[in-house]
């Protein structure tokens, strides 16, 4: 048995982290390859550091490509192998013209889970704007959403299994920069990092929109290292890279952002 209460010591994410424990028992106890259903960044994160201390099971997170940000995660005993074919999982078109009614990834989400379907089963949605979107979801749901997923706002659409080769996914945008700067306070990095004002940065901190390694931080004085990763809803991600002190003692700081 695995050392439960220890293990959920200090976690976010307790009921999320417990059923992966589960999870992780009868993959013990089976010798078989066992699945979860999606999980958040967020989720991902708190797992994988969890986990880390494990040598009896290790762990392979997969959602469709290298940039999914909601995967599914296979677990088996360390002894067993472990590859992205064992994490099973569908890709569906939802087709429909949208030149008239844009839609969102709220509004796509929002018409998937109205057929009844939880959160968990779906992974990521790619939206293709005039021509509907693409949606990753466990195989156990892809007949139901073709046969109940036929409207997203105002527009019928078709929703059909497509292979993943079809999966339409650009490559992330990558900015390589270097700031210089008198702390390591969240504000101060994001903003640089972001290209925004420092009153602006500090007005999504307190709002709850900035998260540092997918964990939410309120506090704009919050100090960010090497290695950090910062997420604004809708405005991407800054990745804290290499820090040195200048002869002046400032902070000189390398950062990729990804658009």
């Amino acid at each position: 048995m695995l050392p439960r209460e220890e293990l959920l010591k200090g976690v976010e994410n307790r009921d999320s982290i417990a059923r992966v424990i589960d999870l992780a028992e009868q993959a013990i106890k089976t010798w078989e390859v066992v699945l979860t259903d999606f999980l958040s960044p967020p989720e991902l994160a708190e797992m994988q550091r969890v986990f880390s201390r494990l040598t009896d099971v290790h762990l392979l997170a997969w959602g469709g490509y290298p940039q999914a940000e909601r995967q599914r995660v296979a677990i088996a005993r360390s002894e067993l192998p472990l590859d992205q074919s064992q994490v099973s999982l569908v890709l569906l078109e939802i087709a429909g013209n949208f030149l008239f009614d844009p839609a969102t990834h709220r509004d796509f989400l929002g018409a998937m889970l109205g057929t009844g379907i939880v959160r968990e089963k779906t992974g990521d949605i790619i939206v293709l704007g005039e021509r509907g979107a693409q949606a990753i979801v466990i195989p156990e749901l892809a007949e139901f959403l073709t046969m109940n997923l036929q409207q997203v706002r105002s527009v019928p659409v078709k929703t059909q299994h497509i292979d993943f080769s079809e999966l339409k996914v650009r490559e992330p945008k990558k900015k390589e920069l270097t700031t210089v700067e008198a702390s390591l306070r969240l504000d101060a990095i994001a903003s640089a990092g972001f290209g925004m004002s420092r009153s602006k940065m500090v007005d999504l901190i307190d709002t709850g929109d900035v998260r540092v390694n997918w964990k939410e931080v309120t506090q704009a004085s919050s100090q960010v290292k090497s290695g950090d990763l910062i997420a604004i809803r809708g405005k991407g991600r800054l990745e804290v890279g290499e820090i040195a002190v200048t002869k002046k003692e400032r902070y000189r700081v390398q950062l990729t952002r990804y658009m």
